[in-house]
């Protein structure tokens, strides 16, 4: 199916908090990896995202080029066209931009999706996320109501951090420490500077814990029940409905089932997979070499096996790995099954 326009988009966000599962966010930096994210949605019947980083975007541009917004800008053509072969609905979003890449990442993409809307179109990105987490709040609450108006104008979606996630993405290092927790005043100082919806949709990634990349179990603390009493607390105090805030869980590698559930229960409808996504794609082709070495590589004046190394044998494995690994994520988080679709 087309990429979800901006009503569909808001419609799968509104679905998934009504139902109380989330959508898989999955990371991607190759066609190969996009096409690995359509096939497992697909296999799931779940619909989903598909989000890029700086890095991974100036990955699309080429190896030798720094050109984000470029690569960016490629990576949804292809996905907005090879997406029509699949009978699930997915959105574009663009993950972590920190300050410092503001100019060379989402403000041109957001000048190309005003461009698109301009001429009757629809914008070329669904969401957009500006990653304040490495600012002090004050400044990066600030910069998001900038953004945020002009996000509705294109109606896109915008996703902010509040709080520190942990660990390295993207060369972003944040330490591992009592930052990691997001508290009620946070979210007080969120909904006060870019309101409850009546500015603009966004999501927030709360802290509970969250740290990016693999960690050893007990290294790391997660408490989703923490976002369950900010929910309470902003209700109260602005009278609203249960879970006012549209929540993203980032981070979520090696996350337990029953963490990841509690997450859900509190509000997540987005959480981010790329760490164990990564794993399964490239633990699958190091499988297949390690078990085929002689058909990969011509020893001893030996020819090697062309349908061993063809990129397009191992890569169709890492594809197949890749998706179950979405697959499994649908399963955690509620989505398997419930594509708009079906």
């Amino acid at each position: 199916m087309p990429i979800a326009t901006p009503d569909q988009y808001a419609q799968m966000l509104d679905r998934a908090k009504e139902n109380g599962f989330a959508y898989p966010a999955i990371n991607v930096s190759s066609s190969q990896t996009i096409n690995a994210v359509l096939q497992g949605l697909t296999e799931a019947g779940s619909d989903g995202i598909i989000q890029v980083t700086t890095g991974g975007a100036d990955y699309f541009a080429g190896q030798t080029r720094t050109a984000r917004a470029s690569g960016a800008l490629a990576m949804a053509a292809f996905v907005t066209e090879v997406a029509k072969n699949y009978p699930i609905t997915v959105a574009l979003h663009t993950d972590h931009c920190p300050k410092n890449a503001l100019d060379t990442f989402v403000l041109p993409l957001l000048e190309a999706s005003e461009e698109a809307v301009k001429r009757g179109g629809e914008p070329i990105f669904q969401s957009h996320m500006w990653d304040g987490s490495a600012v002090p709040l004050e400044e990066n609450l600030e910069i998001a109501k900038e953004l945020l108006p002009r996000i509705r104008n294109n109606n896109q979606i915008l996703e902010v951090e509040i709080g520190v996630v942990g660990g390295e993405e993207d060369g972003v290092m944040a330490e591992i420490n009592d930052k990691l927790y997001t508290d009620l005043e946070d979210a007080i100082a969120t909904v006060e500077a870019l309101g409850l919806g009546e500015q603009g949709r966004y999501m927030a990634a709360l802290t509970f814990g969250n740290v990016h990349g693999v960690y050893k179990p007990g290294n790391v603390k997660l408490r989703p029940e923490l976002l369950a009493d900010i929910q309470a607390g902003l209700a109260e105090k602005y009278g609203t409905g249960p879970k006012p805030l549209d929540l993203v869980f980032h981070g979520g590698s090696g996350s337990s089932d029953e963490e990841i559930a509690t997450a859900v229960a509190n509000g997540v409808i987005k959480m981010n997979i790329d760490t164990d996504t990564q794993y399964a794609y490239s633990r699958s082709v190091a499988d297949t070499v390690l078990k085929n070495y002689d058909g990969f590589l011509k020893i001893d004046g030996e020819v090697g096996n062309k349908k061993v190394y063809d990129p397009r044998s191992w890569g169709k494995k890492a594809e197949s790995a890749m998706a179950a690994r979405v697959i499994e994520a649908t399963q955690q988080l509620g989505s398997h099954g419930q594509s708009q679709s079906i």
